[in-house]
């Protein structure tokens, strides 16, 4: 096992100027989300700052975690009770740090969970969509995947998940468009920029009956399931450039 460190600030450093978070205007603070410890030897990565993700980090004695889903969204409560103070709880006792990267994440061309997830299906883009071009456009690298009915099968067996399909699954795959995580709302600029068929991580009512109107299909793969890749990726990489232990742990979840 690897026993180089990395200073906690540089990491941050680093961190920011790779994923360029001063780009976006996103719903949480992106980077050191809570302090801990000064050197980072141990790295844990995961979806979510659950209590399960930190007890399992804590376990293996990690000295920061770096998630997709951390804390202090806008709109939230934000008196520190119930879970809230659990999850902090545990992180200040074994004086783990805590990193978190929303936008910034989906988005990096080559460490992002879009990026990732296209990689994991075999998808090409070629186009962006949505505000900072969040979206990615394109078509599939394999020429057997002809149809949606097909992606659901290349899906089913990638990701481990049968996905959620609203509208036809024999339609040719001419143009998909897709976006990890919670990004039903960006079907209408994915229409707008040629998709016929849109995946991501999940769906409302209201996207159901705009993707039926519209005539493109829509694949809901689950939250978790389309977001797991890029972090795991980001830590693989940060590993690799500062010759520290890294661990993604997959706290199950399928929503």
């Amino acid at each position: 096992m690897s026993q180089e460190t990395v200073n906690r600030d540089d990491l941050a450093k680093y961190l920011a100027q790779t994923l360029d978070i001063t780009r976006f205007r996103d719903y949480c603070p992106n980077g050191l989300q809570v302090e801990g410890r000064e050197q980072v030897k141990k790295l844990v990565t995961g979806v979510t700052a659950s209590v399960a993700l930190i007890e399992a980090a804590a376990a293996i004695e990690a000295d920061a975690i770096v998630v997709h889903h951390g804390y202090f969204w806008r709109g939230e409560d934000a008196r520190i009770i119930g879970p809230k103070r659990q999850r902090l709880k545990l992180l200040l006792a074994h004086d783990i740090n805590l990193f978190a990267y929303h936008l910034p994440l989906d988005m990096h061309p080559d460490l992002g969970n879009n990026a990732q997830l296209a990689n994991r299906l075999g998808l090409v883009s070629d186009g962006r969509f949505g505000e900072d071009g969040l979206g990615w456009l394109g078509g599939v690298s394999d020429r057997a995947v002809k149809s949606v009915g097909d992606l659901v099968r290349v899906i089913e067996a990638r990701l481990g998940r049968m996905p959620l399909v609203i509208g036809d699954s024999s339609q040719p795959l001419n143009r998909i468009g897709w976006c990890t995580g919670a990004a039903q709302n960006l079907l209408g600029d994915a229409i707008a920029a040629g998709a016929t068929a849109y995946l991501s991580g999940e769906i409302s009512e209201p996207t159901v009956h705009l993707a039926r109107e519209a005539g493109v299909t829509y694949i809901a793969c689950g939250h978790h399931a389309t977001e797991r890749y890029g972090v795991h990726a980001l830590g693989m990489h940060l590993a690799e450039r500062f010759g520290i232990q890294h661990h993604f742990i997959d706290i199950d979840n399928p929503v």
